[in-house]
């Protein structure tokens, strides 16, 4: 008896201690960590069934809005993905990488209800980029006005850009991609293969570096650029960095500065898709070279800077979607040089969005599968 009751014990005691090392979600169920360098981290679904998610922002409410590309915008309420949509969306040209992209808050959101949306247009000729505003009427867009439309109109459905971000002067900056002509990219004549900067309503600062240029488009803040599609603020020095979709080869990440010119095509560390030089030039007198540039392209796409206290290994970090390799890239900085690059969460599907969260997570969407995921530290 005194034997069968001493393997009694031993067994409940291994038991305890088994579950003791197990790592533990809410809801009881083991987990799986991933091991990185710095920390150990767990993947968790947020929503599934998205089509093409682009653009993640937060509600002061918590909600989170999701744009999907064909050109819905999705509400996740308390980890639920809602089947009600927004409707009162605009009409977006759905042509190749065309759709709806960014969502954004006014810095000032909870005293004016303005929200910006950046999608491809349609109109005479094709589509290009534009910037709608407008407030939330329960589930329906209102107040809606369209503050920047890029020229020209183009056929075919390359390179729109899309990104925007609010800057710590309380103005608007956004991407437009040069929609696939080179030479967009160096005429200030026109708004493609740009970086803008607007005010809130729209108008042109008069302190922007082209708007007393005769024949430049005002809204014009730097140029140079193939297609933007990653903009964060740098958390410690306020500066925007964006990164862009180099051809084959040569992505690249740079700083926002007024007047600036980042050379495509006339520089690039990339090569046509046939594998023809586009230029032997990788820098230029003039031209401001990238602070950090990926061979072989990534395809990056999404951005965000790591400031949350739940991942303190990584703080200060700069975070990057990748489209081709279906990961994020983690960059560690010394001031504006990339000393350090990890690849974590990979295998997730095609990154569009980076976002760190008010609840201090960080959230991901992806497309194919399109799902949005939580990255969460051990």
């Amino acid at each position: 008896m005194n034997l069968l009751l001493a393997f009694f014990i031993f067994g409940i005691s291994c038991m305890s201690t088994d579950l003791n090392d197990v790592q533990k979600k809410p809801d009881n169920k083991s987990v799986d960590y991933i091991a990185s360098e710095k920390l150990n981290y767990r993947i968790d679904t947020i929503a599934t069934g998205l089509l093409n998610p682009w653009g993640l922002t937060f509600l002061p409410n918590n909600d989170l809005l999701v744009t999907e590309r064909d050109g819905e915008i999705r509400i996740i309420r308390n980890g639920k993905l809602l089947d009600q949509k927004i409707t009162g969306v605009p009409e977006v040209y759905k042509q190749g990488q065309g759709g709806l992209f960014e969502i954004k808050l006014h810095p000032d959101y909870k005293s004016n209800g303005w929200l910006y949306i950046s999608y491809a247009a349609p109109g005479n000729g094709g589509g290009n980029t534009a910037i709608m505003r407008a407030k939330l009427g329960g589930f329906n867009l209102i107040n809606k006005q369209v503050i920047f439309q890029a020229q020209p109109f183009v056929s075919g459905g390359n390179h729109f850009g899309g990104r925007m971000e609010f800057g710590k002067d309380g103005k608007l900056y956004f991407s437009v991609g040069e929609r696939g002509s080179k030479e967009n990219a160096q005429t200030l004549k026109n708004h493609a293969g740009k970086i803008h900067r607007i005010n809130d309503d729209g108008s042109i600062p008069n302190d922007n570096p082209f708007v007393n240029t005769p024949g430049a488009m005002g809204s014009i803040y730097a140029y140079g650029n193939r297609n933007p599609q990653g903009m964060a603020i740098h958390p410690l020095t306020g500066e925007i960095w964006t990164h862009e979709h180099g051809p084959m080869g040569g992505d690249e990440i740079n700083i926002v500065k007024p007047g600036v010119n980042y050379g495509w095509p006339e520089v690039t560390f990339g090569k046509n898709y046939n594998g023809t030089t586009i230029t032997e030039f990788t820098t230029k007198e003039g031209m401001v070279d990238p602070l950090h540039y990926w061979l072989p392209s990534i395809a990056p796409c999404g951005m965000s800077f790591v400031t949350s206290d739940k991942y303190s290994a990584w703080n200060g970090n700069a975070l990057v979607g990748s489209l081709k390799f279906q990961y994020v890239a983690r960059l560690e900085l010394n001031g504006n040089k990339v000393t350090h690059e990890e690849r974590i969460a990979e295998n997730l599907g095609r990154v569009r969005a980076i976002i760190q969260g008010p609840d201090g997570f960080i959230y991901v969407s992806t497309e194919a599968p399109g799902m949005v995921l939580r990255i969460v530290p051990e």
